[in-house]
């Protein structure tokens, strides 16, 4: 299952992403979100979860959670249009 993660601190990196969602199950890959000029993070991510019952429960555990000072958005990704 492909994760959306929102509300990111800007100074989030992948590492440290992939390593509070490995607390819940398997993470095939991490992508934070940077801006193409600046190489600033945007503040959201998206992971993937093979495991949809671990990706269910990630997201049950950590939307609304604290992170880094600031509040996660945890959801489903929906395909772009």
């Amino acid at each position: 299952m492909n994760l959306y993660i929102g509300n990111l601190s800007y100074n989030v990196k992948e590492s440290d992403l992939r390593h509070v969602m490995e607390e819940y199950g398997t993470v095939a890959s991490v992508k934070v979100i940077t801006d193409r000029e600046t190489r600033r993070s945007k503040g959201f991510a998206f992971i993937e979860m093979p495991d949809d019952a671990e990706a269910n429960n990630a997201i049950k555990q950590l939307n609304g959670a604290e992170y880094v000072g600031r509040s996660m958005v945890v959801k489903e990704a929906l395909p772009r249009n």
